[in-house]
């Protein structure tokens, strides 16, 4: 993976951290507002997280299959963004 490893990780754990209280809240039953807020603010993190992925993604592995040359691998790349475009418009 080419994205800042250490940031990845601490983020995930923050959203991991997220997850452990929202379960805690609904554990308690608390207000249904309380926890959606949670939630969309857990989605949004590890959205955030996936931009920084991606980002390194095309920066690292696509720009290198682009110098290669190689349009074999050219072609492979650009499948993959286009895929993993389809899934996020979803």
């Amino acid at each position: 993976m080419m994205a800042d490893h250490e940031r990845v990780t601490r983020l995930l754990k923050t959203a991991r951290g997220q997850i452990d209280g929202i379960l805690r809240m609904v554990e308690d039953d608390r207000y249904c507002i309380d926890i959606s807020t949670q939630l969309m603010a857990t989605e949004s993190l590890l959205a955030r997280i996936n931009a920084d992925v991606l980002k390194a993604h095309v920066e690292g592995c696509v720009r290198s299959a682009m110098e290669t040359g190689d349009e074999g691998e050219q072609d492979a790349k650009l499948a993959e963004i286009e895929m993993i475009i389809e899934k996020l418009a979803k």
